[in-house]
């Protein structure tokens, strides 16, 4: 009877052996799972941050140089002397240009961060401020029709900037 009895031990301590690595490799492979899913979470909160981080710059860069339009096109109401709407258009001009640049980079770094719908409205917002200062460089000029020109591409500017917030938002809350 010893003999069986040894036998039943020797089964069942191998058994329990089996069962503790098998229990033991079902874990570490959980562990794994759970360790890469945390890391591919924090991956995706990191990447969405700096979307935002960018989009925010940009919408701030934007919104500069949407103040400048203003200020221009309440310049073109109020002037009464030519000569003073000029001097004023001229400045304003000077501070576009040091705005621009900002928006440009903005651009370039949301482009950089992707997705594409963001970086494609962002890009036609940049464009579009472009031409809306080639538009007031133009009237300084005195080419006619140009006033006209910077009204249109100021209206362009801000619709566009509406599109880029909504490309941007459905960019933050897609999965």
């Amino acid at each position: 009877m010893t003999d069986v009895a040894v036998w039943v031990a020797a089964f069942t301590g191998g058994t329990a052996v089996l069962a503790s690595w098998v229990t033991n490799l079902g874990n570490v492979r959980a562990a794994r799972a759970q360790a890469e899913a945390s890391a591919l979470a924090q991956q995706r909160d990191r990447v969405r941050e700096l979307r935002r981080a960018a989009y925010l710059d940009f919408m701030e860069r934007a919104h500069v140089l949407g103040e400048l339009y203003w200020r221009a096109e309440s310049r073109f109401v109020q002037a009464t002397d030519p000569d003073q709407l000029l001097t004023g258009l001229q400045e304003l001009r000077g501070e576009l240009r040091g705005a621009y640049d900002p928006l440009m980079r903005s651009v370039r770094v949301i482009s950089l961060e992707g997705p594409a719908a963001p970086a494609e409205a962002a890009g036609t917002v940049l464009e579009a401020a472009a031409d809306t200062s080639r538009a007031l460089w133009r009237f300084t000029l005195g080419e006619p029709e140009a006033q006209a020109r910077f009204d249109e591409g100021h209206q362009r500017f801000k619709h566009l900037l509406a599109q880029f917030v909504e490309a941007a938002r459905e960019a933050m809350t897609a999965p």
